[in-house]
């Protein structure tokens, strides 16, 4: 894969990740199962899984876990020649507990302070490494880690002649930044520099003080792809048209085309969730699915529903992949009616299993 130019390539910090063997305070846990966990690496495996030529980008520790992270994520068909090992610098790990990230039971111990990804930085990510795909995706959290790391995905997102599809999942982590307070500018900033943007409107509300879809549209209106999440409730993308420009009446150019939106959501199907995160890398990959297919609004949001739903039904953050494109490619293809009756559980993704529709 290394001499075949990625359709993506995603840039950021992945970590070894240890999940409870049972529900309960991490006080309380006794033992863990092993996996693989990071925004940017599971949007990537998703990715892989669902076909597409996929790249990793980025800086693992010297040791077992960075090992680990590099053999996992490559054993999905990401292409992972350009992860840096770090002599110096350790891999990033983290536990949490098995309860929904929305809750106030949820607990997450990073021990990722001072990583190998940390010293990401423009002098240490050359900008050939990550400019070669169609598509470039980055989250909000790499600008989180390091002034290194932030000023990397600043110059990610300048303009420059040439650049890929910038897609950015806000990913606002408020226990990652130093201030969180301050945190919500900066990913304003570097959401208004990208092509792509998904945020979900709770965050949204958390970060900048705005929940309701249009009004996060009109603090974000220059990208031209905007998605916004409502978990349960659905996505709604909005799609930045260029009306024709009107002549004058004298003949001569008129005044400056009005610039609107066209507004699709499409509502989320049902799901037995089994673990509640990597929903949102997920989606984020069903929808770059869609978008490098050059599919429509509608069947983009409805695959990345698909691929969250494809999370939701397992115990780790990487989702899985429908058996065959062709199994999503009919759900997606349903009539509204049907898609709202979708009811998805644990092992929908494989062919011979049945979805219920009541």
């Amino acid at each position: 894969m290394t001499g075949t130019p990625p359709d993506v390539v995603c840039l950021g910090e992945s970590m070894v990740t240890f999940l409870p063997t049972r529900p309960g305070r991490l006080a309380d846990v006794p033992t863990f199962d092993r996996a693989i966990g990071g925004a940017e690496s599971n949007v990537a495996c998703a990715l892989a899984a669902a076909g597409h030529r996929t790249k990793w980008v980025g800086r693992v520790g010297q040791d077992g876990f960075g090992t680990h992270l590099t053999e996992a994520i490559g054993a999905y068909g990401v292409d992972v020649s350009a992860v840096v090992r770090d002599p110096d610098r350790p891999t990033g790990v983290y536990f949490r507990t098995a309860t929904d990230r929305a809750t106030a039971a949820y607990e997450v111990v990073y021990h990722r302070s001072g990583s190998a990804a940390s010293a990401m930085s423009p002098s240490t990510v050359p900008y050939d490494v990550v400019g070669g795909g169609r598509i470039l995706h980055l989250t909000g959290i790499t600008a989180a880690l390091s002034d290194s790391c932030l000023a990397l995905l600043r110059e990610l997102t300048s303009p420059r002649p040439g650049r890929p599809l910038v897609s950015f999942d806000v990913n606002f982590r408020p226990g990652l930044w130093v201030d969180p307070v301050g945190g919500g500018p900066v990913l304003l900033e570097l959401a208004r520099r990208a092509d792509l943007v998904f945020v979900g409107a709770d965050e949204a509300e958390e970060a900048w003080g705005v929940g309701e879809a249009d009004a996060i549209r009109a603090l974000i209106p220059e990208p031209a792809v905007l998605v916004v999440k409502r978990g349960a409730e659905g996505a709604t993308v909005y799609e930045r048209s260029v009306q024709p420009r009107r002549r004058s009446r004298r003949g001569g150019p008129g005044a400056e085309p009005p610039v609107t939106d066209t507004v699709t959501h499409v509502p989320s199907p049902r799901v037995d969730v089994v673990a509640p995160t990597g929903a949102g890398d997920a989606f984020a990959a069903g929808f770059l699915h869609g978008t490098l297919r050059g599919l429509d609004a509608k069947a983009r949001l409805r695959h990345g529903h698909l691929m969250a739903a494809a999370a939701l039904t397992v115990a780790g953050d990487v989702a899985g992949s429908p058996a065959r494109r062709a199994h999503a490619d009919r759900l997606v293809g349903a009539d509204d009616e049907a898609w709202g009756r979708l009811h998805l559980g644990p092992g929908w993704t494989g062919e011979d299993q049945e979805v219920r529709t009541p």
